[in-house]
């Protein structure tokens, strides 16, 4: 009998470090509408290292050039989402991003917020990388503000959803609609303000993708593959009304996350995370005060 209602206790309270993250309650995906490739983006470069079917985008990377991709708006605000796929084994080196920037506009003195597959070696994970560039990441004073991740899941063998939700007052890094960070406006100093476009891309950084630049990207693996589908954005353009209202990535209309939705967050920081850079010690907190403040 007391073996009984130790596992009924055990079925009753699953552990907290469960394979999947607690549900988010909520999910933002659902909200927007999907959109064409054609519709929402234009080519960038590598025009031949890219293809469309129907409403999915496949771009790769060999030895003469990889791809990339840009919106046809730029935008003040908004959820920025596509369903992604990694190409599988070894891929040291190599970048698949989704992000939003202005460097074009600004170059030298611009503003970014990234997702990236780092790519990896053999039997190793990729590492989802988010970061946050504030006006001058190109000017030789470059302050990233990483948070890198080991997913739940393999990249490579399913699409799933990443998003970048931007408001004027924070940023949300989503994954399958489950928040992983949130990098809130503390200042204006500290937050990137200007109208920024959605970019794809796959490339070559070998110089510091993976494990610090330590693994190169290999050709003999080429090409690296990257698929693109499910492109969502909604928001306010840098053309909308002034009187246009950010969207939101929860129930509420401010925009902030419910307590279901933070407490998924702090069980993926907290069993996935695996570099903050507000925790590096080697870092100089001086340049990054919103660590502190």
């Amino acid at each position: 009998m007391a073996l009984f209602l130790l596992v009924l206790l055990v079925l009753s309270f699953p552990s907290t470090n469960a394979e999947w993250p607690p549900s988010p309650g909520y999910w933002p995906s659902s909200k927007f509408r999907p959109m064409s490739f054609h519709y929402a983006f234009k080519s960038l470069w590598g025009f031949s290292h890219q293809s469309v079917d129907q409403s999915a985008l496949t771009i790769w990377l060999d030895r003469t050039s990889g791809s990339g991709f840009k919106s046809n708006r730029p935008f003040r605000s908004g959820y920025f989402g596509a369903s992604i796929k990694v190409h599988p084994g070894y891929t040291a080196g190599v970048i698949t991003a989704f992000y939003l920037s202005n460097s074009e506009v600004h170059p030298g003195f611009h503003d970014e917020v990234d997702i990236e597959f780092l790519g990896t070696t053999f039997g190793k994970p990729y590492t989802l990388q988010t970061n946050v560039y504030v006006r001058g990441s190109g000017d030789g004073k470059i302050i990233g503000r990483e948070m890198k991740f080991h997913l739940w899941f393999d990249p490579t063998q399913d699409f799933h959803h990443y998003a970048i939700f931007w408001s004027p007052k924070e940023i949300i890094f989503l994954v399958d609609d489950v928040p992983i960070r949130r990098y809130p406006r503390k200042s204006s100093e500290t937050f990137p303000l200007r109208p920024m476009w959605l970019y794809g891309s796959i490339w070559d950084a070998s110089s510091w993708a993976t494990e610090d630049g330590k693994y190169k990207a290999d050709y003999n693996y080429q090409p690296f593959v990257a698929k693109f589908t499910n492109f969502k954005a909604g928001g306010c353009s840098a053309y909308s009304s002034p009187r246009c209202r950010p969207v939101s990535v929860s129930p509420f209309r401010s925009g902030r996350l419910t307590g279901q939705q933070y407490r998924a967050m702090e069980w993926v920081q907290r069993y996935h995370m695996v570099y903050d850079y507000c925790r590096d010690p080697k870092r100089n907190h001086a340049l990054t005060p919103e660590c502190w403040n």
